[in-house]
């Protein structure tokens, strides 16, 4: 069974809606995936989507941590950001085998826009970081990086490389895939990622009539 796991943390400025409308584009275009959860301590009615509340009050971007809790998922994974579109068969986003996103700015590591391994092969993410959390979310707690801004994705890195373990690039084993938003194009897909202050609810075209489902 694969499963996706997006995360929903009050505070921000996504809403239920982020959750349905990515939940549209999955079935849509991702069917392979036979379940999806949304991980979050607001109001969620998703028809297709099982809640599971978030145990911790961490933060922003520091909820995702709690995607790799023990227990949650069996087979193929993938933590999945809200902010993703897609315009066109994503089916390689379901497929068995430890991956990730190359993060857009630095090349070899990792984003966790997209993440993808199977059951509980990630669980020590959560309990490494979940016991001592101020520690991981303090800046500079993984060494000299080359990321400008502090978050999961650093944490995440610095510990799978800590570990050595590496994923496979989702951009080099499936050339095409991914697609990151130009506002300067109308064509996007199949797999439409977010980067710096765009978002799905700023764009135009057909990724915005993608989104909404229009």
């Amino acid at each position: 069974m694969a499963t996706l796991i997006t995360v929903l943390k009050d505070g921000g400025r996504y809403d239920a809606t982020w959750v349905a409308r990515l939940a549209a584009g999955i079935r849509r275009h991702a069917p392979a995936f036979d379940r999806i959860l949304c991980l979050t301590d607001m109001p969620v009615a998703v028809e297709g989507v099982e809640t599971v509340p978030l145990r911790h009050s961490w933060p922003a971007w520091w909820a995702k941590m709690e995607a790799f809790r023990p227990g949650l998922c069996a087979g193929p994974t993938l933590l999945c950001d809200l902010d993703t579109v897609l315009t066109g068969p994503a089916d390689a986003l379901a497929e068995p085998g430890f991956a990730a996103m190359e993060d857009y700015f630095h090349a070899g590591r990792l984003s966790s826009a997209l993440l993808r391994w199977s059951g509980d092969a990630l669980a020590d993410l959560y309990t490494t970081f979940a016991a001592d959390p101020e520690r991981w979310m303090m800046p500079g707690a993984c060494g000299p990086v080359p990321n400008a801004v502090h978050g999961d994705q650093v944490v995440i890195d610095h510990l799978l490389r800590r570990s050595g373990r590496s994923p496979a690039f989702l951009q080099r084993i499936h050339p095409g895939l991914l697609d990151f938003y130009d506002p300067r194009r109308a064509e996007h897909g199949p797999v439409v990622i977010f980067i710096g202050a765009s978002k799905p609810d700023t764009a135009t075209g057909p990724v915005l009539a993608a989104w909404t489902g229009t």
